[in-house]
């Protein structure tokens, strides 16, 4: 019997464990939607799983967002302790107001950090948002005088480099958002596993684009090796919305002819699955449950599909 109990123990010790051996990332989404509801735009804290160290992928809502993760019990501090201590880095997608709202509203209670983005994204920042007559320049380069609160890190498409002050490091990929107007994916990587974050982007057919494949063909070999711990990818719109009206954006009938092309590079089986989070939903009207609904039906590939949830903490 002693035996026995022995075994028993081993095993529950064994099976609890595993679960924390096999987690490489934690996300809090500060802002899941799409448009409409201000305290709830796309933002998503992101840190190796134990770590207190995050980057923020984009930046549309930060103060309501951290707020409703303490509600959540995702933090147990002060909201501007998170924003000024847990935030290291914002690494902006596009210069679309619903991506850094939050950031730029911010920044006269943040503490210095970094902005890291491709250049056309830094130029709008500097241009139009960080300038004397639309806000206080807090950021290091542009209208004069600068606070220097802020440096802009550009980013090289397709090169790897460290995000300051975490253990993650981040490669930048153009997205086609309107071609020619650039949105961005990042692919965050801690030790060998990744996590992929697109920002708004269209369907390379609806955009006369190739960003879309050309990044499907760069992650694969990660995806087939299993290293791709989840990817967030948006759908805004139902399948309802016309071609001419999706404004670089995504549908669910489009996101899975999108995965097809990703499946033709992987294999099938490699994305059964594999966490797809859908982010930037537009909350007008009844477009959430008709996505839902969509996406589930014409789920082909047994891709595990996720909805964020506000200030809920995922594991990856």
């Amino acid at each position: 019997m002693k035996k026995v109990n022995v075994l028993i123990l081993f095993f529950l010790f064994y099976i609890t464990d595993l679960p924390a051996q096999q987690k490489t990332f934690q996300v809090v989404p500060l802002g899941v939607k799409g448009g409409l509801d201000e305290s709830n735009l796309s933002s998503y804290m992101v840190a190796p799983a134990g770590s207190d160290k995050y980057i923020c992928l984009d930046a549309g809502t930060l103060y309501s967002g951290i707020r409703k993760a303490m509600e959540r019990g995702a933090f147990r501090k002060p909201v501007l302790s998170v924003l000024k201590e847990n935030i290291k880095g914002y690494f902006i997608s596009h210069g679309h107001l619903d991506h850094l709202a939050g950031m730029v509203i911010n920044s006269p209670d943040d503490t210095s950090k970094n902005i890291y983005a491709l250049p056309q994204t830094i130029d709008i920042l500097k241009d139009h948002y960080f300038t004397w007559e639309a806000w206080a320049n807090f950021a290091d380069k542009g209208e004069k005088p600068t606070l220097d609160k802020y440096h802009y890190v550009e980013l090289s498409e397709g090169k790897e480099i460290s995000a300051d002050n975490t253990e993650m490091y981040v490669t930048a990929f153009p997205l086609s958002h309107v071609n020619p107007y650039q949105s961005t994916a990042f692919l965050v990587r801690y030790n060998d596993e990744y996590l992929l974050y697109l920002g708004d982007t269209g369907a390379d057919p609806v955009e006369k684009s190739t960003k879309l494949e050309e990044l499907w063909k760069y992650v694969s070999p990660i995806i087939k090796d299993s290293k791709l711990k989840a990817l967030f990818i948006e759908v805004s719109f139902p399948d309802s919305q016309p071609d001419s009206k999706l404004f670089g954006h995504l549908t669910p009938k489009w996101l899975m002819k999108e995965m097809e092309v990703l499946s033709s590079y992987t294999g099938k089986v490699a994305l059964k699955g594999l966490p797809v989070v859908i982010t930037h939903i537009k909350p007008s009207g009844n477009n959430e449950p008709v996505i839902k609904k969509e996406l589930k039906k014409n789920n082909l590939l047994q891709l595990k599909i996720i909805f964020p949830v506000q200030g809920k903490k995922m594991i990856f």
